[in-house]
């Protein structure tokens, strides 16, 4: 097995603006995985919110590339290798796992949905972000997304209520909000009763992560569901949420790779929780890989790769918000270093 990465900077078309921070340059990895004249390729697209950065994430895929197997298809030994290799470190491993998937299925002449055992017709439509800044930028981006027919709007200011009042005033498309953690769990049940007027679908993480008890407080005292994003990393985070939350936000980049993510979705389901699939901000080499087990969730955000001023790759489509998944062996994904 041939192993090499590269570092990835993405750009955003305009600052992206959540609760904690805001940036318009994003770093990340490019990993590339070769066996018998087939590549796989992966992405890393790390956040300082789970303690990864560029750096962190180019200097543990130097460690880690010794514990990739020669057998592209021993993908649980290589997840084991992995994790006691080193903890954590998540969007690092992410871009092998993904690299090993689209090699593999490559290898086999399938598409990723294939693999899982997934139909393409069942991709679900995917929301487009609504980033924090001033009202009038934010009705007009609500706006400009008209082709979209889902917004997730990012909350967690004191002009939340006038934000939600200045969008809904121009559509009656679904709305989603993120607080990002940035409610205590009394100021997250007040800020939801104010927000539920403008037809919100759920909220998502309102408080810290660490507090189940706090988002079972906020569950039983709001009337939308509520959806865990920081509060749950793998699927090991699933289980104490139990009764606190209605659904758990899966990323990519948070709990792993793919690999992690299908043990997450059967997870849940068990536990009768509803399934998101999120994002950081990436390129279409990992929102493809995601987009590819949207067929068995129940919501989908994958729009990383549509916030960006310019996208090296390209995957997995969007026509009215629907993912149109690419039908070529392993991710379908086009650009530099990428093998069809």
């Amino acid at each position: 097995m041939r192993f090499s990465c590269e570092p990835l900077t993405l750009r955003t078309r305009h600052v992206f603006a959540i609760s904690r921070g805001a940036s318009d340059t994003f770093g990340g990895a490019i990993v590339h995985l070769e066996h018998d004249g087939i590549t796989g390729i992966g992405e890393a697209a790390p956040s300082p919110f789970y303690g990864e950065n560029q750096s962190t994430v180019l200097a543990v895929l130097g460690v880690l590339k010794q514990d990739v197997p020669d057998d592209p298809f021993l993908m649980d030994e290589a997840h084991d290798r992995l994790e006691k290799r080193i903890r954590g470190n998540p969007a690092a491993k992410a871009a092998i796992d993904i690299a090993l998937h689209d090699l593999v299925c490559k290898r086999l002449g399938l598409p990723l949905y294939r693999f899982f055992g997934l139909s393409p017709e069942r991709a679900l439509t995917t929301s487009f972000t609504i980033g924090i800044d001033e009202i009038d930028v934010m009705k007009q981006n609500a706006v400009e997304a008209s082709e979209f027919p889902i917004l997730k709007i990012k909350v967690g200011t004191d002009r939340d209520e006038f934000v939600l009042d200045a969008i809904r005033s121009v559509t009656n498309r679904t709305l989603r909000v993120d607080a990002n953690c940035a409610w205590t769990a009394r100021e997250a049940v007040q800020k939801i009763a104010r927000l539920e007027k403008f037809g919100i679908e759920f909220v998502e993480q309102p408080i810290a992560p660490g507090d189940p008890d706090g988002l079972r407080f906020v569950r039983e005292n709001a009337s939308v569901p509520i959806i865990a994003d920081e509060s749950v990393k793998t699927s090991i985070d699933i289980e104490r949420l139990i009764g606190a939350v209605d659904g758990i936000n899966i990323k990519l980049m948070k709990c792993g790779g793919l690999y992690e993510a299908v043990k997450m979705i059967h997870t849940a389901r068990a536990l009768g929780m509803k399934v998101m699939l999120g994002c950081m901000v990436e390129s279409s080499v990992g929102i493809t890989a995601a987009a590819h087990l949207s067929p068995a969730a129940d919501y989908a955000d994958l729009d990383g790769n549509l916030l960006l001023a310019e996208d090296p790759f390209s995957g997995v489509k969007v026509k009215q918000g629907k993912l149109l998944l690419p039908s070529e062996p392993g991710l379908g994904v086009k650009g530099p270093g990428s093998q069809r």
